[in-house]
């Protein structure tokens, strides 16, 4: 079987963060595909209750200094790197003072959504892709898990098109039960807009709910994977309407088998709606 590159983009990876059913994957996903002969790179966000100095984050000097422009602001983009030794694996982290400084992930110590979760979201998708591209690595696959990452399909098939570190990548997208109350900020549509990106490219979101956010990353992957056994029913639907190509809910004792064998099915082209 033909290796590959995987860039893995989450919103929470243990032991960074607490064990959940995102973070658990994020961890031990990666490594599994890197055992099996392909080259990966992972990122997250650097949320301000990662402690540096237990995790030993140090900064990427030469990636880092670039800034991100969201609704007329430059915003500067700090990259840290970390090891898991035990797995032989990194792990990139995006970080910017003025959305990651806090002590919390998404949610105030009430249980809030923070008010600005959307431009921390587009932060974080458009600095893992500049941070990608200026380390020259052009992955084959991109698997988003969590809707944190729900952006990155968007401005990949979108924004990052014609770049050649992306031109030819396959989007797969985990869907996992991690709703949001409420939505974003109305504000949303126009800070997404980039060179590439029409309104006609953002329909699909009629609202910038979860399911909103959720439908505007599908329509813009190539497969999706369930990652929670309950799924949304709208979510569900919008997919089966779509006629994308589907990896239903896998448990953790089959989910390695499972997910590479989707990838190469996604990549080679043979991937079907719901036949997984």
């Amino acid at each position: 079987m033909k290796k590959y590159k995987v860039l893995y983009v989450s919103q929470e990876i243990t032991p960074y963060l607490p064990e959940s059913e995102i973070s658990k994957v994020a961890r031990y996903l990666p490594q599994g595909v890197q055992e099996r002969g392909n080259e990966i790179r992972t990122f997250m966000p650097k949320y301000g209750n990662i402690n540096e100095r237990r995790n030993q984050l140090h900064e990427v000097i030469r990636l880092s200094g670039m800034n991100i422009i969201i609704d007329e602001t430059d915003h500067p983009l700090i990259i840290k790197v970390a090891s898991i030794q035990a797995a032989r694996m990194q792990v990139y982290f995006i970080e910017n003072e003025d959305y990651f400084q806090r002590k919390f992930v998404l949610e105030d110590e009430e249980g809030k959504p923070f008010e600005d979760n959307d431009e921390r979201a587009i932060f974080f998708a458009r600095g893992v892709l500049e941070t990608v591209k200026k380390l020259r690595w052009a992955p084959d696959i991109v698997h988003c898990l969590g809707w944190f990452g729900a952006l990155v399909p968007l401005y990949l098939k979108k924004a990052y098109q014609d770049d050649p570190i992306f031109s030819n990548v396959k989007v797969v997208y985990s869907v996992y039960n991690d709703k949001f109350e409420g939505a974003l900020r109305s504000e949303f549509r126009e800070k997404l807009m980039l060179e590439g990106i029409t309104q006609e490219d953002l329909r699909v979101m009629e609202e910038p709910t979860w399911e909103g956010v959720m439908r505007l990353a599908l329509e813009h992957s190539d497969a999706v994977i369930y990652g929670s056994k309950e799924v949304d029913t709208a979510v569900e639907a919008f997919v089966r309407e779509k006629g994308m190509p589907v990896l239903e809910y896998q448990d953790e004792e089959h989910y390695l088998d499972a997910y590479t064998h989707f990838y190469d099915t996604v990549l080679n082209g043979k991937a079907h709606a719901e036949d997984q």
